[in-house]
């Protein structure tokens, strides 16, 4: 839900800058779009809904900003680089993208067929893969930009063992977000991958169950489940303090640590944590 009708408010790195946000129209996706829109960007919103993306973009207009909802297949190079094209058409040259498409499956690996690992691995890894190759080059010969990837908790540690290929594709994007920052910011591109834990989106509202005992493991009892909106502002703040890797909680700095300090006894104890049923399922 919207958090009110609040002013626009120019801020670095978002007045005057203008948007594509891939994944917009609902979730963390459509809060982030307000956030941005709040802080000064004229964006496009793109998204398989382009009705709810409209829906969007209409209330982004209502707060006095600028913004244009578009229909985008991400499973499609066409239809990437079509929804580009076309937000390009609306706004003119793109400052900022963000690449926020994702979906989940729950199953025991040997359960999960082929088509399903394709099929996650194309909608949270490949998406962001075409977008790039649309807008890198752009980007690189204009020598600026701003680009946006949506990763998980997942991608940082294992604990997920219910959804791998998702875990699979999440981490891939934390390993493509950290080389790409490694790669364009001296060529004046930036570069942020927001890294959600839990947080109150409808994700997994029609998720393939593929077995019938894997239990759903979270990433730990430590975390609150937070708003989209509490995830927007932080992902925002994060960009303009110039910061590669945005978790949506730094207490998981705590976990990445000690999983860095070992991660065969991270492991060990993790297992036996699941054996107790302790599945890290986060506090309300």
């Amino acid at each position: 839900m919207s958090t009110g009708a609040q002013p626009i408010t120019p801020a670095a790195p978002f007045g005057g800058k203008r948007g594509l946000i891939y994944g917009a129209a609902r979730g963390i996706g459509r809060a982030v779009a307000l956030e941005f829109a709040r802080r000064g960007a004229a964006l496009a919103l793109a998204d398989i809904d382009a009705a709810a993306a409209q829906s969007t973009a209409a209330e982004i207009d209502t707060l006095g900003g600028t913004a244009v909802g578009l229909r985008c297949d991400v499973l499609s190079d066409e239809s990437v680089r079509a929804t580009a094209a076309e937000a390009e058409r609306h706004l003119g040259e793109l400052d900022i993208v963000m690449n926020n498409v994702g979906g989940i499956l729950s199953g025991n690996p040997e359960d999960i067929p082929l088509a399903e690992w394709q099929r996650i691995l194309s909608l949270n890894l490949m998406s962001a893969v075409r977008s790039l190759d649309v807008f890198v080059p752009k980007m690189i010969a204009r020598g600026h930009g701003f680009i946006v990837n949506t990763a998980s908790f997942a991608g940082l540690y294992p604990y997920a063992i219910n959804r791998m290929p998702y875990v699979a594709a999440k981490a891939a994007v934390v390993a493509l977000s950290e080389s790409l920052a490694l790669y364009l910011q001296p060529r004046g591109i930036r570069v942020s991958c927001l890294c959600p834990g839990p947080v109150a989106t409808q994700v997994m509202q029609g998720m393939k169950n593929w077995s019938a005992t894997a239990p759903m493991a979270g990433p730990g009892t430590q975390y609150r489940v937070k708003t989209p909106e509490e995830v927007a502002i932080i992902l925002a703040d994060g960009m303009r303090d110039g910061r590669i890797l945005i978790p949506s909680d730094e207490k998981v700095w705590d976990v990445v640590r000690r999983h860095a300090d070992s991660p065969d006894k991270f492991i060990e104890e993790k297992i036996a944590e699941f054996a107790r049923g302790d599945w890290g399922r986060p506090g309300r």
